[in-house]
């Protein structure tokens, strides 16, 4: 039995920056061998803020447990390099914008041809297909067009991209699951077949909420701060001190929320007696709440709150965030060492799983580190090698 759930699967990743890295970067957590491909300046991370030569933080945080290899793809003994190892690998995932993997004659129609159980990811900034598929990807764009800095910030208040980068990290993740499912697919069928999402699919994909809202013939979205569009109270309430978090979502909680800023007779008011009718009157709901809570401090509600279970909790920096006694106990910070920068925290993961655990405690490689190694594994001799290195690959 493997000791890892992914153990077995051989991973080409020909990606740069986030999306396809962070793809890439899960899959080796649970085990599977990810041969990174780089080009001869590496991925452009490794530039980042904090780089000792090609390395960095930023590189470490998307790259960790994957091998290194430099191939020039631009360059014809690079291209047919990456042709002989796609033959035995299982996974390639790429982030080019549409086309440009074509004309170097490594799309999926041609490397299928090779290796008809291949299953090939590719990640871009709109898909494959459509008007706008030649354009490329960022995602403070994609967050843009995608809908989701218009629903960002305050009301009346300028565009506001999410603080993190959703849709780079929501397509790495969609296209992760295309390729477990493709996986699956290909155990039933001994098939490989082609995975295409962008990062505009999904900003989209998960504007849920917002969607419902629109389609439901509500009006077109609008930001709303922290406040959710469909539920009242559910957003962050001020205090003396700050804001904290509350959430009472449903008849039950609201009534308890009401008796413990001891007004039980808010309930029965017509203003606030359904979910509905909360949602109408947010301000007037959420001025008479803060009207309460502005007099005590964040710690004296969240405790008030915490003993009535009413759903509420801090706003924490990351400093905070990071020392968390239920982060830590969740094992969500972990030490790697790496050679050139140290001693690193990086990220854990937050798959769990009981029999295979993740595999989080790997640097990310030093650029090229394994060349020599994959390509021997591959089957290319010392010859190979010299001859592929003094031609440019």
């Amino acid at each position: 039995m493997s000791s890892h759930a992914l153990e077995g699967l051989h991973v080409l990743d020909v990606t740069q920056v986030m999306a396809g890295p962070f793809c890439a970067m899960v899959l080796a957590d649970l085990g599977a061998d990810v041969i990174k491909v780089e080009p001869p300046a590496g991925d452009s991370t490794r530039q980042m803020p904090g780089a000792v030569g090609s390395d960095s933080p930023s590189f470490n945080a998307v790259n960790r447990g994957k091998r290194s290899i430099v191939l020039d793809l631009k360059t014809e003994a690079g291209r047919a390099a990456l042709i002989r190892l796609a033959r035995s690998t299982d996974i390639l995932i790429e982030n080019y914008r549409p086309g440009v993997m074509d004309a170097l004659g490594l799309g999926y129609e041609a490397l299928s041809r090779e290796n008809p159980r291949l299953i090939y990811a590719s990640i871009s900034g709109y898909g494959q297909t459509g008007p706008d598929r030649d354009k490329g990807g960022f995602d403070l764009i994609a967050q843009g067009v995608s809908g989701i800095m218009s629903i960002t910030g305050e009301p009346g208040g300028a565009p506001v991209k999410a603080g993190i980068p959703l849709t780079d990290l929501g397509a790495g993740l969609f296209a992760l699951v295309g390729i477990l499912a493709a996986v699956a697919h290909r155990h039933r069928t001994g098939a490989g077949q082609h995975v295409d999402t962008s990062l505009v699919d999904a900003g989209v994909a998960l504007s849920v909420w917002e969607a419902t809202e629109y389609f439901a013939g509500m009006g077109v979205p609008q930001a709303l701060g922290s406040a959710h569009r469909l539920i009242a109270p559910y957003q962050a309430i001020r205090c003396r001190d700050g804001y904290i978090t509350l959430g009472a979502a449903n008849e039950r909680l609201f009534r308890r929320l009401c008796e413990v800023l001891e007004h039980p007779e808010w309930a029965a008011l017509p203003e606030f007696l359904d979910s509905n009718a909360r949602l109408r009157n947010r301000q007037t709901l959420t001025d008479r709440i803060e009207a309460i809570t502005t007099g005590e401090t964040c710690a004296h509600w969240l405790a008030r709150f915490e003993a009535n279970d009413i759903p509420c909790g801090p706003i924490n920096d990351y400093a905070r965030v990071f020392a968390d006694r239920q982060v830590v106990a969740r094992e969500m910070v972990v030490e790697t060492n790496h050679p050139t920068l140290g001693k690193l925290r990086t990220l854990g993961s937050p798959i769990k799983l009981s029999a295979t655990p993740a595999l989080v405690g790997r640097a990310a490689p030093r650029l090229g580190e394994h060349t020599v190694e994959v390509l021997r594994q591959a089957g290319f001799n010392d010859i190979e090698i010299d001859q592929l290195r003094r031609r440019g690959g």
